[in-house]
């Protein structure tokens, strides 16, 4: 329920800088893909071919400027000052965050350190034990620990912004920069799921695009909610269509 106390009074805050933000989380989708697909990075980071760029970039670039931008955002939402009435709410949500940043940080870790190792050692199969260790390490463990944190920090981001809603009316720009943000983020969204076998990373998408419509559904349009909704509701619409054309 919104506080109304001095609400006519205080103009909402611009959505200037939260849009500035998604850009540039668009833009880091933009640097996964390139350093994906690009062949580029493939050269080893030092003589002791301990990673390759490729690997480093995802380990130590890619997760800290998504981490940054998602923390930025968050302090953005916070700084109205209706958060110190809401700051037994916001306590929980904190810390949920928090973990959320530290088990994707973990995941990440452990995905690409052991993904490289796999690749280059293990292609001809995981008979031997140390091979079968960093499978898992790879194709299991690591996955579930960073869905766990991604999940973790985008349903603090999104809960935050239903208990601080924005005041203001947004504008047809407003709506528009929201979608398009959130298209990089279902193009990748569906770069992932659209060609690969479904997995773990399917229900997730799928919880997380749910959350975020029936949040949307229950309160007038949030920059937040619209951006989630867009970014992965568009994303596993676009996957389903493509596996249901693809196999029918």
């Amino acid at each position: 329920m919104l506080l109304t106390h001095n609400a006519a009074a205080e103009p909402p805050v611009s959505l200037k800088r939260t849009h500035m933000l998604l850009a540039v989380q668009s833009l880091n989708v933009v640097l996964v893909s390139v350093n994906r697909l690009g062949s580029f990075t493939l050269g080893y980071v030092a003589v002791n071919e301990f990673l390759r760029w490729v690997d480093l970039i995802n380990l130590l670039i890619v997760p800290v400027i998504s981490v940054i931008v998602s923390y930025l955002i968050k302090r953005d939402l916070e700084s109205d000052e209706r958060a110190q009435a809401r700051a037994s709410g916001r306590a929980w949500l904190g810390a949920l965050f928090v973990l959320g940043v530290y088990l994707l940080g973990a995941g990440y870790g452990a995905h690409e350190v052991t993904n490289y190792l796999h690749g280059r050692f293990c292609l001809r199969g995981d008979e031997f034990p140390l091979c079968g260790i960093i499978a898992f390490n790879d194709d299991d463990f690591s996955h579930w620990v960073f869905f766990a944190g991604f999940v973790l920090m985008n349903v603090a981001l999104m809960i935050l912004q239903a208990l601080l809603p924005y005041r203001g009316r947004l504008t047809r720009v407003d709506i528009t920069l929201l979608a398009v943000n959130g298209l990089f983020i279902a193009l990748g969204v569906f770069a992932n799921l659209a060609f690969e076998p479904i997995g773990l990373d399917l229900y997730v998408v799928a919880v997380l695009a749910f959350m975020a419509a029936v949040l949307l559904a229950r309160m007038r349009a949030q920059p937040l909610l619209i951006y989630f909704a867009v970014a992965f509701g568009l994303g596993l619409v676009a996957t389903f269509v493509y596996k249901g054309f693809r196999f029918a």
